[in-house]
This record gives C-alpha cells, sequence and structure tokens, in this order.
C-alpha cells in the first residue's frame, strides 16, 4: 500500500509530468501554426503584387530600382533563358528574393517570412540568380567609347586638356568574411578584414572593369599590376595616346595618369584661405581630383543600393566575390534603363568626399622608364597648358 507520503511524491510527479506534457503541446501547436502555407503562398504572392501594383517609392525601397527597370531585367533574364519560371516561384520572384537579399542584408529567415518559401528555395533562387546576373558582365561591363566623354567635353575646366581621358580606376574595399587561417592576409591597413576590389568605370558613373576578390592587405597598385601582366582578365585594351586618371598609390605611367606628388590634392585642401592652387601642379591636382570624384560617386551610389557591400555577409568568400560582379552589373542596368533614378540624381553634381588613405602613397613597383618618362612629358604639357589659361584668359577658376 502507498503511504500518505509516497501518494503526496506521487501526485507531485503527476503535475509535474502534466506540466511537460502541456509545454510540448504548446511548443508543437506554435510550430504548426507559424508554418507558412506553402501551396497558396498568400503571404509571398500578396507581397509581390503590392510591390509591383503599389507606390513606386516600394519597388524602389524593397528592390531597388524603378518598376520598369525591374520588369526590363526580369525581361531580359528570360529572354536569354538565364532563368526559367517554376511550378512555385516565377522570374520575378527569383529577381525580387536576390534583391532584398542584397539590397536589405536581410537573413533567409526574414525572407522565408516575406515570401513564403522554405529556407532551400531561397537559397536556392538567390545562388540562380547571382550566377544568372553575373553571366551579364561581359554585356553590361563594356569599355568606355574612345570619343572625348561629354563631361569633360562640356567643361571649361577640363576640355581640351583632359580630352584623351577615357575614365577612372580605384581601389574599393569590401568587408570580408573569411577563415581565421586567412584573416591575416584579408586583413586591410586599417585592421578591418576587407577584399580590395579594383573598378574603373565612366565619367558617366557606369563600371568598365571590376575585378573582385583580392585580399585586403595587398596594395591597390599591386592588383592593377596583376591585371594588366594577365591576359585573361580582359582588360580593356587602352588606345595610344587614351589614359585612366588614377590616384597617387598608382605609379604614372602611359594609360594611367596620377597627380603630382609632394603637391595637395585632395579637394577638401582647396578650401578656406587656400582655395586658389598657387602653381600649375596645384591646378592639375585640383581638376584632377575633381574629375577623379566620378569614381567615388558611383561606389557611393552601389554601396548605398546595396548595403550588404557595407557589411561582411556570412557566405562562402567565392559567393562574396560574385555578389560584388553582380552589383556592378545591376549598377549599370539602372544607370542605362532610368537616368532619373534617385540615387544616380543625388550624386549629380555633388562631390564625395574623399581624404587621404594608406593606400594614396607612391608605389614602389619598377616601372618601364620609358612609360614613366611619356606620362609625365603628357601630364607636365596638360598641366602648363591648363595653367596658361588660368593665369591668362580666366577671371575664376
Amino acid at each position: 500500500m502507498y503511504t500518505s507520503a509516497s501518494m503526496d511524491e506521487f501526485d507531485l510527479e503527476l503535475d509535474e509530468m502534466e506540466l511537460v506534457a502541456a509545454a510540448a503541446g504548446y511548443y508543437y501547436y506554435n510550430s504548426m501554426t507559424r508554418q507558412p502555407c506553402r501551396s497558396l503562398s498568400p503571404r509571398g504572392s500578396g507581397f509581390m503584387t503590392e510591390v509591383l501594383n503599389g507606390h513606386d517609392d516600394g519597388c524602389r525601397e524593397m528592390f531597388r530600382m524603378d518598376k520598369h527597370v525591374f520588369r526590363k531585367l526580369c525581361d531580359t533574364l528570360r529572354q536569354r533563358g538565364m532563368l526559367r519560371d517554376t511550378s512555385g516561384v516565377v522570374i520575378e520572384e527569383q529577381l525580387a528574393i536576390f534583391l532584398n537579399i542584397i539590397g536589405h542584408n536581410e537573413r533567409n529567415r526574414v525572407i522565408q517570412e516575406r515570401f513564403q518559401h522554405s529556407g532551400e528555395t531561397i537559397s536556392r533562387h538567390f545562388n540562380n540568380v547571382l550566377k544568372a546576373i553575373k553571366s551579364l558582365s561581359r554585356e553590361f561591363l563594356q569599355p568606355p567609347p574612345l570619343s572625348t566623354p561629354p563631361e569633360i567635353m562640356r567643361n571649361n575646366r577640363f576640355y581640351p586638356y583632359f580630352k584623351d581621358c577615357i575614365g577612372v580606376i580605384d581601389g574599393m574595399h569590401i568587408p570580408a568574411h573569411v577563415p581565421a587561417k586567412d584573416q591575416s592576409r584579408f586583413r586591410n591597413r586599417k585592421g578591418i578584414l576587407s577584399q580590395n576590389v579594383l573598378a574603373a568605370c565612366t565619367f558617366d558613373l557606369q563600371f568598365i572593369f571590376v575585378y573582385p576578390g583580392w585580399e585586403g592587405s595587398v596594395a591597390d597598385s599591386r592588383v592593377l599590376n596583376a591585371v594588366l601582366d594577365d591576359p585573361d582578365q580582359n582588360f580593356p585594351n587602352i588606345p595610344e595616346g587614351k589614359y585612366y586618371l588614377v590616384d597617387s598609390g598608382y605609379s604614372n605611367i602611359e594609360g594611367f595618369i596620377s597627380p603630382f606628388q609632394g603637391v595637395r590634392y585632395h579637394l577638401h585642401e582647396y578650401r578656406g584661405a587656400n582655395q586658389l592652387p598657387r602653381n600649375a601642379k596645384e591646378l592639375f591636382n585640383h581638376r584632377h581630383a575633381f574629375l577623379r570624384n566620378a569614381i567615388q560617386r558611383s561606389f557611393d551610389v552601389l554601396k548605398a543600393r546595396f548595403p550588404i557591400l557595407k557589411v561582411a555577409p556570412q557566405y562562402a568568400f567565392h559567393i562574396q566575390r560574385d555578389i560584388v560582379i553582380a552589383a556592378c552589373v545591376i549598377h549599370n542596368h539602372i544607370r542605362q534603363e532610368e537616368r532619373n533614378d534617385w540615387l544616380f540624381t543625388g550624386v549629380d553634381g555633388r562631390i564625395v568626399e574623399e581624404f587621404p588613405d594608406y593606400d594614396d602613397q607612391p608605389d614602389m613597383q619598377s616601372t618601364s622608364s620609358i612609360q614613366e618618362q611619356i606620362a609625365s612629358s603628357l601630364r607636365d604639357l596638360i598641366a602648363a597648358a591648363m595653367w596658361s589659361d588660368f593665369i591668362n584668359k580666366w577671371n575664376e577658376w
């Protein structure tokens, strides 16, 4: 027989078992009721309908571009056979998933809830769209026209002095997520883990060439030299007499004109009491810096549109690298399809502040003396002509 004490203990055990069972039941009920409805997907389809049929600002916020630009990109991907509609996810939704992730740096779980698809489905379509857009890079990242850019032609401060300039080159550091064994190589001079991305752009803010994936510790000049030495990288051929503007971290050689060393350069140095240039080299550097700011504006628009480029996403490194290429492809697509895009108009006529960086140091690698002489002579001629006109013809600069 049970004693009174043992019965009390037995009742207590039953109470505890009932509490555990109740908790388990409550958890199971919640987990079941919170599962998205895979067959109907009311939230997913409703979200797409709301964005594409709603106010323009909604599409700009969620998909990072205007509706007609989004639809044109979908049409391109569909017509080229780069993506296909599936029974549960059409191309428009596949692209929307991708843009939501890179345009908001959203986690997979958030995208699952928003589009009402499984984590596996989200990942699969993200990777498919990334591959498809990357494959468009040859088409959308094109060599610059060889004629004088209109941004130079229309401005007496730059024309005819920079008439043979076809673009700007610089490095861009993107935060990187890498294994512990690789972190020393990817830690840049500011102590941040990053990939160094070589980029060239036009004065119309379109990317010409993008080469991501270099370790953050590698200097910009070394990345450029590696690209030029490797024909497989397909850097656009530079016709004789044409050149890109580069900062002082690169050598001043044929095809790449850098500012004068030891002379103030950055635009913030030409403010206040010391606003006016005092000689030909300062005038050249000021106008060089003003023109070269085009690539800083391009970087500014790119990162503002795709905030994932401001953080170190938890993807394999080759995915991080490909995201940069895809972002630049979409950047160019938007520039070509919508001249009044809100992010591009936001930087029109504006100078993006740039301060001296650790990489803005004279390149110490050996270069051809003939190449250096050609570039130095050209730079001296431009500076002399510019200074002569500034002194004799201009009342303002």
